[in-house]
């Protein structure tokens, strides 16, 4: 019985500092810059857009439109530009998120 508890604390010990370890190597993985903004959702002559801005104003952004059961939209802004991106019209669905990738 003690044999048995004295393995279990050592597998529970062993498998947090294994966690811990992949988490900080995930934790130092680099992340694309945080830099297209979404300054709002809109609709226009029955197309849905989404107006973007870069606010980084020394690279480009890239960014990729994430719309439920479609093609998602990719696409890239010039330092400290303000983009009006179409990504569907008015009878699909609304994008559910902007997500900021790396170019």
């Amino acid at each position: 019985m003690r044999k048995f508890l004295a393995t279990a604390v050592a597998v529970t010990a062993l498998s947090t500092t294994l966690g811990l370890a992949s988490a900080s190597q995930a934790a130092a993985a680099p992340r694309a810059p945080q830099c297209a903004k979404v300054m709002k959702y809109f609709t226009k002559d029955h197309q849905r857009l989404v107006r973007l801005k870069n606010l980084c104003k020394q690279r480009p952004a890239c960014y990729t439109i994430v719309v439920p059961a479609r093609p998602t939209v990719n696409g890239r802004l010039a330092k400290g530009q303000t983009k009006d991106v179409r990504y569907g019209t008015d009878r699909g669905p609304r994008a559910l998120y902007v997500k900021n990738r790396a170019c």
